[in-house]
């Protein structure tokens, strides 16, 4: 089981944003910028491409009003997004409100928010989401 997986299950505490029958949506831990979320399948599967068609598919119409919340929420020119999915093996994509091309390198240094910070950005989002 990934931790992916522990945190849908609720094994391991998070602050979700949004989620449905397919998938969830919740802060990254250790963000490259406030506002970074993560869209994961309920579904484990390693790689992102090998997911069902219709999933894959899914996938961005769940994120799409997530990824608009970012940017009326956070000072950016977009919500970029992101798939690497080489740090946890359970298919999932970034999104991160980006002003440059540099603002999606993962070798600079996380932040590091204190709980508070973590949940102000998390009720932001969803009052965003609730409001649409």
């Amino acid at each position: 089981m990934t931790i992916f997986s522990k945190i849908i299950n609720g094994t391991i505490p998070s602050y979700k944003i949004a989620e449905d029958e397919r998938f969830v949506a919740f802060l990254d831990a250790f963000p490259l910028r406030r506002g970074h979320v993560l869209v994961v399948p309920r579904q484990e599967t390693d790689r992102l491409f090998d997911l069902p068609e219709e999933l894959l598919r899914e996938l961005l119409v769940f994120a799409q009003p997530i990824a608009k919340a970012i940017e009326q929420e956070f000072d950016c020119n977009r919500c970029g997004i992101e798939v690497m999915g080489l740090e946890v093996p359970h298919a999932h994509m970034h999104l991160i409100p980006i002003n440059e091309a540099n603002d999606l390198n993962f070798t600079q240094p996380k932040l590091k928010l204190e709980e508070a910070e973590m949940k102000a950005i998390q009720q932001r989002l969803v009052a965003r989401l609730q409001a649409s």
